[in-house]
């Protein structure tokens, strides 16, 4: 049966840290009046988070890509000086350098609390923030036809956006550390390939009758249908600490979805794999960001992850110019050849170790970068 084209409407949310301008940590409790300034000027579009040091967003929906670019920047700046005022300061990254999770304090609402109630310790290391971004598919089976071929392209998008090198002032040695912190909670990562609106139903019934979840906005899989919204929603994605680099992520999103919907007129479709062999390729993202050598199933090899980007850059330039996304998708080219956040935080804390700083006074300096990398180019 013919489906009609999809919206392709755009949405995107972010999650961002509040640190204490002067120490450097996070601000565990910040004063109420922070939060009725934060109301008062954005209304519905900034929230609470499971911690009480972090901020949710979420952007009106947008026809087009450059709307939500202009939402996030404008509500990026407002947010900064609200927090400014009370003497923290906005952050952009999915960890913190040196915050101890298990000093941290839950956001007092039902829904916070029942999540600490229920997962325990998993729920308290959960001091991470992640970026989502809702494409408009009004077709709920088309929906899932694109969530299953999208699964493949996951990786490729994490590479992209690494921001949390960083845990417990320890570095890591991955590049993404926050997808280990949050795959430690049930119904995450890489979901199962569903043949039907109506067989995703039936699973998301079966959790909900057995009493396991009250609705599916507790699967939190790396991409899913939206509960909410006729959107599919990527999930995998650290939030980017630079503003441009998290239009460029949200732009491969759109544009490989804008591809598949194309293919699929031409009665093709992309080449299904399973959940285990995706998440090799995840793991690889995590662990090395845009350094990263990926899988290409095709071929049976492991590819330089730029040669991939130069790759979907070519096949999708027609969807890009019909989206009007091809200056943003080109950018990805920039993060490749210079690095993500995760790159500038551990090249800040190894400057400033060569300048002579200590442990604790490097870490510090890494919070001071990227209070103005979030800024940047605002």
């Amino acid at each position: 049966m013919p489906v009609s084209k999809p919206a392709f409407t755009v949405g995107i949310e972010e999650e961002y840290l509040v640190v204490d301008r002067e120490s450097r940590d996070l601000m565990k409790s910040p004063p109420s009046g922070m939060w009725k300034g934060l109301t008062e000027i954005l209304g519905e579009k900034v929230g609470p988070e499971f911690l009480k040091a972090q901020i949710e967003v979420g952007t009106q929906v947008a026809t087009d890509l450059n709307g939500a670019m202009e939402d996030l920047r404008s509500m990026r700046l407002a947010l900064d000086e609200v927090v400014t005022e009370y003497g923290g300061a906005l952050v952009a990254s999915s960890t913190h350098p040196s915050a101890e999770w298990w000093s941290q304090e839950t956001t007092d609402q039902d829904r916070y609390r029942e999540l600490a109630s229920d997962l325990q310790q998993v729920a308290r290391r959960l001091v991470i923030c992640g970026m989502h971004v809702h494409v408009g598919i009004e077709d709920p089976d088309l929906r899932i036809d694109m969530m299953n071929q999208f699964k493949y392209f996951l990786p490729h998008v994490l590479a992209l956006s690494t921001s949390s090198p960083f845990w417990t002032g320890r570095n890591t040695g991955l590049k993404c550390y926050r997808l280990s912190v949050f795959q430690t909670l049930p119904r995450t990562g890489i979901p199962e390939e569903f043949s039907s609106w109506r067989e995703y139903e039936r699973h998301v019934d079966i959790l909900v009758g057995a009493g396991i979840i009250e609705d599916p906005t507790k699967l939190w899989w790396d991409i899913r249908p939206s509960h909410r919204y006729p959107t599919l929603e990527m999930r995998i994605s650290d939030v980017a600490t630079r503003l441009e680099d998290g239009i460029t992520i949200a732009a491969f999103y759109l544009g490989i979805l804008h591809m598949l919907y194309r293919m699929r007129l031409n009665n093709h479709r992309w080449r299904m794999y399973s959940p285990a062999l995706i998440s090799e390729n995840v793991w690889r993202a995590q662990r090395y960001g845009h350094e990263a050598t990926l899988i290409d199933f095709g071929r049976g090899e492991l590819v330089p992850y730029g040669e991939l980007i130069e790759e979907l850059i070519e096949m999708t330039s027609i969807d890009a110019e019909i989206l009007g996304i091809s200056k943003h998708m080109e950018h990805a080219r920039q993060i490749v050849a210079e690095g993500t956040s995760a790159d500038r935080q551990l090249a800040a804390y190894e400057a400033a170790i060569l300048a002579g700083a200590n442990h604790s006074e490097a870490l510090q300096n890494v919070v001071d970068h990227l209070m103005v990398d979030t800024l940047h180019g605002l």
